[in-house]
């Protein structure tokens, strides 16, 4: 059988995942499903009157689809997890997922792309786009009195991790994260490129090393009681092969696009591939929703109906099958969930007010 590219980089966690659920394989008592998009609104070169064309279409059509899907086991219906590049920031786009998120069907969080980047460069812009996004539209969320956010890299490039060094420049970025106030990363699966990490299917803690890249690549799984146990959460999405009655298998990466949609069959292999922590498993999916096609796909035509509604309805008839409470989660709710098994944990801040100009929740 011949492998996908890079799957040096994770086929042995696969396999050792696999044999460990083999051999004990846990119970699942619950089950958090969160959503994390790669939201792009001005991807491929699109002008400002197409980027608002496709946020207006999710501000009109995912409330629709919120409301109809099946309530979770605490009456609430799904969450969806705008993850807004910085880069691309203008304030007639964030404000229709700011007011999804007041409807408590949406939240945003913390999406880059960027090369050649430099500490100050990254404290900066990070600094400033927390605060746009907490003064400007009442974004982000408190933890234990600090405001926090949640991360995703763009071009999967998390601390300096292609072997170029491009889309990134800035090793080290796991600990700024972590000082800047990042409560988790959701970078992960980025299968088949060379920046995905060696651990699959945990959420763990990664620790970085000074002058190394790549920090993610180590780690320790986070378990029941353990509390913080490195610098940076890592909730990672299902990975691992899946057959499907071909004779070549597939990649699966927890990734719902137009050439990937959501089936009944990949919702029951997501639950067999998932991280779990104690009794409690945890499923990121994550997809580039923005984008015509995928936004097709997503939330439907007048032709065919949306995958995600399908997606919602396979997921709960599977967890009511097998005796498992579905809970939908943001990106924010679902690290709140670990916390809930961890115990306590303390994103940030670590950085002194000189080091980075003032905090990034200052107002």
């Amino acid at each position: 059988m011949k492998l996908p590219r890079h799957a040096e980089l994770w086929f042995p966690g696969y396999f050792r995942d696999r044999a460990r659920r083999l051999i004990r394989r846990p119970a699942t008592r619950r089950l958090w499903v969160g959503i994390t998009d790669h939201y792009e609104p001005l991807c491929q070169k699109a002008s400002i009157e197409t980027a608002l064309r496709r946020v207006a279409r999710w501000q009109e059509a995912w409330p629709r689809i919120a409301d109809a899907a099946p309530h979770d086991a605490s009456g609430n219906p799904p969450r969806y997890s705008f993850f807004y590049p910085q880069e691309e920031y203008r304030p007639e786009l964030l404000d229709p997922l700011a007011q999804m998120t007041r409807q408590g069907i949406g939240d945003v969080e913390v999406h880059i792309h960027h090369r050649n980047e430099t500490r100050d460069g990254f404290i900066q812009k990070m600094t400033e786009f927390c605060r746009r996004l907490r003064n400007d539209h009442g974004l982000l969320h408190d933890h234990r009195g600090r405001m926090v956010f949640g991360f995703i890299h763009g071009n999967w490039a998390l601390d300096n991790s292609r072997p170029d060094g491009l889309d990134c420049g800035l090793t080290g970025e796991i600990e700024l994260l972590r000082d800047l106030g990042c409560y988790a990363d959701f970078t992960m699966p980025s299968i088949p490129s060379p920046t995905q990490g060696r651990i699959i299917n945990q959420v763990y803690w990664c620790t970085g090393t000074p002058g190394r890249p790549k920090a993610f690549d180590r780690g320790i799984e986070a378990t029941v009681g353990s509390g913080s146990q490195g610098d940076l959460l890592m909730i990672t999405g299902p990975a691992g092969l899946r057959f499907g009655g071909r004779a070549i298998p597939r990649v699966e990466m927890g990734e719902i696009a137009h050439n990937d949609p959501p089936t009944a069959q990949r919702v029951r292999g997501w639950l067999d591939l998932a991280p779990q922590v104690g009794d409690e498993m945890f499923l990121k999916l994550h997809t580039h929703g923005a984008r015509e096609d995928n936004a097709d796909a997503l939330l439907g035509t007048d032709m065919r109906a949306g995958g995600l509604e399908q997606m919602f309805r396979w997921l709960h008839e599977e967890t009511q099958r097998r005796g498992i409470e579905l809970r939908w989660a943001s990106a924010y709710e679902m690290f709140c969930a670990v916390e809930s098994l961890t115990g306590p944990l303390h994103p940030g801040p670590r950085l002194t007010p000189e080091m980075a100009g003032s905090p990034a929740g200052a107002s």
